[in-house]
């Protein structure tokens, strides 16, 4: 019953984003594991079209924010105002208290307001002077950011890329797609006649079978031997932190469960270390000298380590 309704919410997705499959399951991979994602793309490609298919497909509650360089915290999180009548204050919820949040743009707002997202996207609440709020789940934010205008761009602190589960990139359809792009939109709006095919309990259901994914000891020490690698590599100023490794893990076991399994093999995490792990690490000038990008130097690490020989779980 799973395995059909992620191949309903992927098709149902791809009557608006045409030619995008393998981008589509990523994404889905990063929800069913409940992480945060950035989307990071030259502008045109769909990014924020993406997202709001996602959403309505799940039929979860969505709100995007435009980041500019005068927004401030309050303007996402929410801010308390006096009633006259009660003569109390009286908190109004930001656009953040929404299943999935769109983060447009986010490297074009300061860091301060870049910084209101931390709390929110690691605790999944919201402090407002005493008092504290929960947010429903799921709650996802997925991010936007372009990779090659930066004038009056804030560079996201490495804290802040670490919140990320994984980074996507959706790239330039090819000319036959293009051109069922042109015939699908000529007259009408897919988004607008989209029909939503889940529910919240459908993604909290999943959620917990991706949870449930059997994890063996050999595929734990993979892990392990790759995120160490990049803490000595010569390639490499900063390697990845353990909550890397507790991403590449979730990434695993989502992709296990989109591929039909209730256990996680080493494919799956040579599959996913890419997009997990490139945006959290520092190249060295040794790197940029030998015009290295951070997915080359994983690439190298995965291909030079050895693959454990893993059974199905019995």
């Amino acid at each position: 019953m799973e395995d059909k309704l992620i191949k309903d919410i992927v098709y149902n997705v791809e009557k608006v984003i045409i030619g995008k499959r393998y981008e589509i399951y990523n994404l889905l991979k990063g929800i069913l594991a409940n992480g945060h994602i950035l989307i990071e793309d030259v502008p045109g490609v769909g990014k924020t079209t993406l997202v709001k298919a996602i959403a309505k497909t799940l039929n979860l509650s969505f709100s995007r924010i435009q980041f500019t360089p005068d927004l401030l915290p309050s303007d996402i999180t929410g801010i308390s105002i006096y009633n006259q009548k009660t003569m109390e204050f009286e908190f109004r919820k930001g656009p953040v208290f929404a299943n999935i949040v769109l983060a447009d743009e986010i490297n074009r707002t300061s860091p301060k307001t870049q910084s209101a997202l931390l709390e929110v996207m690691e605790e999944k609440q919201v402090s407002e002077g005493n008092n504290t709020f929960k947010l429903d789940e799921p709650f996802f934010v997925l991010a936007t950011q372009n990779p090659i205008e930066h004038e009056g761009t804030f560079v996201l602190p490495e804290a802040q890329l670490d919140r990320f589960m994984i980074k996507v990139r959706i790239g330039y359809p090819d000319s036959e797609d293009e051109c069922k792009i042109l015939e699908t939109y000529r007259n009408r709006e897919p988004l607008l006649e989209l029909l939503s095919i889940a529910s919240t309990e459908d993604i909290l259901s999943l959620q917990k079978k991706v949870r449930e994914v059997f994890v063996s000891k050999e595929i734990n020490e993979y892990i392990v031997s790759i995120v160490n690698a990049t803490r000595s590599n010569k390639n490499l100023l900063m390697g990845v932190s353990p909550r890397a490794s507790l991403a590449l893990l979730r990434i695993a076991q989502a992709s296990a469960v989109i591929y039909g399994r209730d256990y996680v093999i080493p494919e799956d995490i040579k599959e996913n270390a890419i997009m997990v792990l490139s945006h959290r690490i520092t190249l060295s000038s040794l790197a940029r000298v030998n015009n290295m990008t951070n997915e080359d130097v994983i690439m190298d690490i995965i291909k030079t380590l050895p693959v454990p020989r893993v059974k199905k779980n019995v």
